[in-house]
């Protein structure tokens, strides 16, 4: 299937009945000089993907969107917020799929933050923060992105860091959760 992300009509017809969409598309490598690109493409691109979601009757719409709130890429947080409501305000199912920062190949300059988000966990005051923004690599991210598609929610759900990181989307871990 081709099409143009930016453009429902490219590519609806091509959209069967499912139960799951999934919308992977933004701007790559994010950043504060790129705000007029999330709201031409993040946001546009996630208006005709719930058009063309909603016209085939998917039921569970899966969305890559961001933690938050972050003290930086305010406009990249606010664009993934209009969109979750976007998705919200269509009555379809969905998950929220929220990372801030995936580690993976070429995207390994965190890890040098490793050692202050293990002290930030440590101190009451910053606790809350480490989690909610903690950095999760690329095998965690692909786990959660499969186990969202083979268990479809019939409301609203997010997938926080920690989620992500703890195994909420490894089935081994959430089927031995279930026998626990």
């Amino acid at each position: 299937m081709h099409g143009d992300a930016l453009r429902a009509d490219s590519y609806a017809s091509q959209v069967s009945p499912a139960d799951t969409f999934v919308h992977l598309v933004g701007v790559s490598h994010p950043n504060p000089r790129k705000a007029a690109e999330f709201r031409s493409i993040d946001l546009k691109s996630c208006e005709q993907a719930v058009r063309a979601a909603m016209q085939a009757r998917v039921r569970h719409f899966i969305y890559l969107s961001v933690a938050r709130p972050a003290p930086v890429m305010q406009e990249y947080q606010a664009v993934r917020a209009e969109g979750e409501q976007m998705i919200r305000d269509s009555g379809m199912a969905a998950t929220f799929v929220r990372p801030w920062y995936v580690l993976g190949r070429g995207h390994r300059w965190p890890t040098l933050l490793i050692p202050l988000y293990a002290l930030a966990r440590l101190y009451p005051p910053t606790r809350e923060g480490a989690e909610r923004l903690a950095l999760v690599t690329l095998p965690q991210m692909t786990r959660t992105l499969v186990w969202a598609v083979e268990n479809p929610t019939e409301e609203i759900r997010g997938l926080e860091p920690r989620h992500i990181r703890r195994g909420f989307g490894d089935p081994e871990v959430s089927a031995r959760r279930a026998t626990a």
